[in-house]
């Protein structure tokens, strides 16, 4: 398997996040997905750089305040202030995709996935992401950070141009404070339709802060 950032020299991990099950059977909320990211910065030895995609800008905006790390990166994601969920700031911009459940989950259309999030990948690719859709926990998108660390930290945020999504106006919308906004040509998944080039991005980004 590829390691575009590894190629790079710069190591690299993911966090498996308990609000889509990826840790057990059970689902958490946002607060034991900013544990475990806490978790796995714990176990790095020296300074950390938090990347959070989509929904994943909610985990990094509290787990950044641990001391160990050093920057955010915000790709195409929301981007909270204090007392902010995603359902607040996603609520004008409702998002026909999503498939609600009865037992506390939400997942989404996979033709629509295909179509607005995955529409500059590959076939191959297309249907690798498609595999592993899950099913969510409804809890983190009610649920607000209990710290706000991009005011504290350097932080930059990736604006997929090309994003489907999220358009490009609305992401730039969502940038705060002295975040840095940097244009990137993909979609909704760059490091899946333009790995090499967005990792490249990525250490510009780190190197510049």
């Amino acid at each position: 398997m590829e390691r575009p950032l590894f190629k790079l020299g710069v190591n690299s991990t993911v966090v498996a996040l308990p609000s889509c099950g990826e840790k057990s059977d059970s689902l958490g909320d946002l607060y034991d997905d900013v544990r475990a990211c806490r978790d796995v910065i714990a176990a790095i030895d020296g300074p950390v750089v938090l990347l959070g995609h989509s929904y994943g800008g909610m985990v990094i905006t509290e787990a950044g305040a641990d001391e160990r790390v050093t920057q955010l990166l915000y790709v195409t994601s929301v981007m909270p202030d204090a007392g902010q969920s995603q359902a607040d700031l996603t609520a004008a911009d409702p998002a026909p995709w999503l498939r609600p459940g009865d037992d506390g989950t939400i997942g989404v259309d996979p033709a629509m996935i295909r179509e607005f999030f995955l529409q500059d990948c590959d076939e191959e690719t297309t249907e690798q992401a498609l595999q592993r859709l899950t099913r969510q926990s409804l809890a983190p998108f009610t649920q607000a950070p209990r710290m706000i660390a991009w005011r504290q930290k350097p932080a930059t945020y990736f604006i997929c141009t090309e994003d489907l999504a999220t358009p490009p106006e609305v992401q730039r919308r969502r940038v705060k404070g002295d975040t840095r906004p940097v244009e990137f040509a993909a979609g909704h998944h760059p490091f899946l339709s333009r790995p090499d080039e967005f990792a490249q991005s990525i250490v510009t980004a780190i190197n510049e802060r």
